[in-house]
């Protein structure tokens, strides 16, 4: 990582706390707790709505029995407290970033940054390519707007529609969206799980992108050829018409390719290595820009006046960057599409860290983690068992805890210093976290996400999951990847 990177989150940095007469039974408690509500809390009662505040809380009771574990072998409160503010502390970069990456999305809404990604995006559509242009419609949605739920609510019915019309498989179609929603899902900067997956690992989000690029490339490759295949294989009736909704975005706003400048700008600081701060900065305040000038009938709408102005104009930009906004079309599967949170939509994913990191933190005082990742290390024995550890711990938080944020929070806590002590970089846990958590948990029929998708498309997921390739292919990539040593980053100097 280079030395201008910011560092979101340093678990590294922290004393990792030993107490011999902690035994792993003991340290295992809390974990074990942890998931038995976790599950009772979002199988049996609240379901899709368990990530309002009641999961946040089931992670507090977590650290509470983790605390009675710690009173129990000698560990005073004030110990406790303490590494939960150290834990709390080393989240502040990426608590920054999140904050900022919400800015952002609203910006490049009301400036039609994303309209346009996606009014290109859906012109790809043909019938003899139809299942691969699935894949990249909504690669390209998912991308711009960080979020495969909202990709497959919108654009993903659509699809799903067309496909009906032309013959497909409604599994195929299906499998083909959420393909491409979860590849976008995972790369995109905007994304709420591809921020927390290095919050968790103790890594960087561009950098953390980056080093997924190695084997979500190649899975998304093998899913476009598939695909491909499959397509030139089957006969399709009728067309894919999509005009009612370009006409709708052409409608609400000014669609100019000029507006892609904005995001060149910023993945080109991105490949400079601009600390992600200030390229997600820079991003906003262009958006802000772009937005007065390509569409200032949005920008004061939002401001609630008639004409623009200084005010006007500042007050709309900064509605957008800090509260909720929306654009209404005449396509009501566009109007969620076009809808963003602001800095203001990113509170219940900072609530999540800052609750995950109270459970890791009191686990770290009494020395459950350090318990915990030896005899994890005496088990994987080599580099591919603690990879292959990692993957069967998020595939079973998955099945059993039925959340991908879940899965995503409590591996990486308590993997973090097992992978330090292999001399291998925090990439490393994040991407493998990514690969095995938050792309399988649409495989799992009561996962909040296997739940939500097979809901809004209306495909059992008994009859996506074989097409589906990306999310099931994802985590054999990165386990074969860590079988035959390829690209397995160390850690450097200044990292250890």
């Amino acid at each position: 990582m280079e030395s201008q990177d910011i560092k979101p989150c340093q678990p590294q940095d922290q004393n990792i706390v030993e107490n011999k007469e902690l035994n792993i039974w003991e340290a295992l408690i809390p974990v074990f707790a942890l998931v038995a509500m976790l599950f009772y809390n979002v199988f049996f009662v609240f379901g899709d709505d368990a990530l309002s505040g009641s999961n946040q809380f089931i992670l507090l009771l977590g650290a509470a029995v983790a605390a009675v574990v710690g009173f129990f072998n000698k560990v005073s409160y004030k110990q406790m407290l303490s590494e939960v503010a150290e834990n709390v502390k080393s989240t502040t970069g990426a608590l920054l970033i999140l904050l900022m990456v919400g800015a952002l999305a609203g910006t490049w809404l009301i400036s039609g940054i994303i309209p346009t990604m996606i009014y290109y995006g859906l012109q790809i559509l043909n019938p003899t390519i139809f299942l691969a242009a699935c894949i990249i419609i909504c690669a390209i949605i998912s991308i711009a707007t960080g979020s495969s739920w909202t990709t497959s609510a919108t654009v993903g019915i659509a699809l799903i529609g067309i496909g009906e019309t032309l013959g497909i498989s409604l599994g195929m179609t299906a499998g083909a969206v959420l393909s491409g929603a979860y590849f976008g899902d995972k790369m995109s900067p905007l994304s709420d799980t591809t921020n927390l997956a290095p919050a968790m690992a103790g890594g960087e989000l561009f950098s953390h992108i980056r080093y997924m690029t190695l084997t979500t490339v190649p899975t998304i490759t093998i899913t476009l050829v598939v695909f491909t295949i499959i397509g030139f294989n089957l006969e399709t009736t009728g067309s894919a018409d999509v005009s009612d909704k370009l006409s709708a975005i052409r409608e609400a706003f000014n669609i100019s390719p000029w507006l892609f400048l904005v995001p060149v700008v910023v993945i080109a600081m991105i490949v400079k290595k601009t600390p992600p701060l200030v390229a997600l900065l820079v991003g906003t305040l262009l958006g802000g820009v772009a937005a007065i000038i390509a569409q200032p009938e949005i920008v004061t709408k939002i401001a609630e006046t008639d004409t623009l102005t200084i005010e006007s104009a500042y007050k709309g930009v900064m509605k957008a960057m800090t509260v909720d906004t929306s654009v209404e079309t005449t396509s009501a599967e566009l109007n969620d599409l076009f809808s963003a949170g602001g800095m203001s939509g990113m509170l219940g994913t900072i609530w999540l860290i800052i609750c995950a990191m109270v459970f890791g933190g009191v686990m770290d005082a009494i020395g459950a983690l350090a318990r915990i990742s030896k005899a994890l290390l005496s088990l994987a024995k080599t580099t591919f068992g603690l990879f292959a550890s990692t993957v069967a711990s998020c595939l079973a938080l998955n099945v059993t805890a039925s959340d991908q944020y879940l899965a995503l929070v409590v591996p990486g806590k308590m993997f973090s210093k097992a992978y330090r002590d292999r001399s291998l970089a925090p990439e490393n846990l994040s991407r493998t976290l990514e690969d095995s958590g938050t792309v399988t948990s649409v495989l799992i029929p009561w996962n909040t996400c296997g739940a939500y998708q097979s809901g809004v498309l209306g495909v059992p997921v008994a009859d996506y999951f074989f097409y589906a390739i990306f999310n099931w292919l994802s985590p054999f990539m990165t386990l074969l990847f860590a079988a035959f040593q390829i690209k397995i980053k160390q850690l450097t100097t200044d990292q250890s």
